[in-house]
């Protein structure tokens, strides 16, 4: 049986707060009730580090529950001489709520596009989408000659705007993986396209 959880410091003049190291071990040990005790300690937080950067409070819950649920996977990487819990937590969401920033704006950005090309004339709009259907078919003719990752990557980084992160999540492959994949995966699509740079 586990021994009880030092949840609470013991030191003169003690806040209260958990000693967040020795939490950290036992989540990193699967123990549900430290869990419990690192998200009431981090949350409040990790949810305010999100808002400052993603700003809308809705979004920052979802993306401050995310952080939370990294947290729990992650707990056996932490390594306390590298920093505090708290500065591991807080570099995390920060990332995390980045992330969701760049994913919102690539999909803004395409919002606008869009909006852009519907104001067209309709000779602009019928060339326009004649050039498009035949972009389309040669860019799925070279999709085609992707391998598997590098399509899927391709795919949900440019057609679903999923950043890096998202994108290695989705699809359960390392960050570098992911990153070289989707390298490799633009150049061979760029010269199979004929883009010259």
């Amino acid at each position: 049986m586990n021994e009880p959880l030092p949840f609470r410091r013991t030191t003169p003049g003690s806040t209260g707060y958990p000693d967040l190291p020795a939490v950290m071990q036992r989540v990193a040990e699967g123990d549900k009730e430290a869990f419990s005790a690192l998200y009431d300690a981090l949350s409040p937080m990790v949810f305010g580090t999100v808002l400052r950067v993603v700003r809308d409070p809705a979004q920052s819950e979802e993306v401050a529950q995310e952080v939370m649920i990294e947290l729990w996977r992650q707990a056996g990487r932490y390594r306390s001489d590298a920093g505090s819990v708290t500065t591991w937590a807080a570099t995390i969401a920060h990332r995390r709520a980045v992330d969701r920033v760049r994913s919102a704006q690539a999909a803004t950005d395409r919002e606008h596009a869009q909006a852009a090309r519907d104001h067209h004339t309709a000779y602009d709009d019928v060339a326009e989408q004649v050039e498009t259907r035949l972009e389309s078919e040669q860019v799925r003719r070279c999709l085609r000659g992707l391998t598997e990752l590098q399509r899927q990557a391709v795919t949900l980084a440019y057609y679903q705007g999923l950043t890096y992160r998202e994108v290695a999540e989705t699809l359960r492959t390392p960050l570098p993986t992911i990153k070289t994949r989707m390298r490799d995966g633009l150049i061979r699509l760029r010269d199979c396209m004929g883009v010259t740079t």
